[in-house]
């Protein structure tokens, strides 16, 4: 298989950096989007990887679509193109592990559907973001009429969808786009801190507790309580717990060191 071109995963100290690097505006085309898919499982399966930053790099996160290879596809070539998308973005909000978008610039269509992805958005205080698909005559279709509601709902979705408009960093921050909001050279280090935090915790456990808010909250409250409380009860057979529970007894909360067994 040929290495990478657009799409790299770096692994530091826990942390692995899923970086897109498509000049000049990380467009979005097929070769990208599988990459991104190849990064995420590797990301997913990698022990050493404990938590994971999705970066564009200094000046922009992703600005959506490679429009130009879109603007050729019919309806019928567009099922499988947005299929495959979907899948590859949906292999993102599939790593059982923290995921934070560090996003500078601009994450606009695609490019703000791949940060919806992640569990947590940073953004730069100069970052826009938006879902402007409308505006071509289209709709987002890569989870931004399905993520973007469940994130805040449909009326602030709909504003969003329906306008095209790009949001700054402030609104963003209101609205619940984004996490946190800090100066644009700081995005990738402020993520970066925020997942060595996560990396230090027990990765079972938080890998279940990922499963159980994303899988449990979209179906109903019986079947989400009984998710958890399997989930839950499984963590009991970790040797994670045995050290945490002991470390508690030991030493008080926070001073475990979980090995991810």
């Amino acid at each position: 298989m040929a290495a990478p071109e657009f799409v790299t995963l770096e692994v530091e100290d826990g942390v692995g950096t899923i970086r897109l690097n498509r000049p000049k505006i990380n467009a979005i085309n097929e070769q990208l989007y599988w990459e991104v898919r190849a990064a995420a499982q590797e990301a997913g399966k990698n022990a050493d990887v404990r938590a994971v930053v999705l970066y564009g790099g200094e000046r922009v996160f992703a600005v959506g679509a490679d429009i130009k290879a879109m603007s050729q596809l019919t309806g019928s070539s567009m099922v499988a193109w947005g299929r495959e998308l979907t899948a590859s973005f949906s292999a993102v909000a599939a790593i059982p592990k923290p995921v934070i978008a560090a996003i500078t610039g601009y994450a606009l269509g695609g490019g703000y559907e791949l940060a919806l992805c992640a569990d947590f958005r940073v953004m730069g205080n100069g970052a826009k973001v938006g879902q402007p698909e409308i505006q071509l005559g289209v709709i987002p279709g890569a989870g931004g009429t399905q993520r973007l509601v469940r994130l805040v709902g449909p009326a602030k979705a709909k504003d969003l969808v329906f306008t095209g408009r790009h949001v700054g960093a402030e609104e963003a921050l209101e609205m619940g786009l984004a996490d946190a909001v800090v100066p644009d050279d700081e995005v990738y280090a402020t993520a970066v801190a925020m997942a060595r935090k996560f990396a230090a915790g027990p990765p079972l456990a938080l890998a279940a507790a990922k499963q159980a808010i994303d899988t449990g909250g979209d179906g109903d409250l019986a079947s989400g309580l009984a998710l958890e409380s399997r989930l839950f009860a499984q963590l009991f057979d970790t040797e994670d717990q045995k050290v945490g529970m002991q470390s508690f007894l030991e030493h008080g909360p926070g001073k475990a060191t979980f090995v991810g067994r």
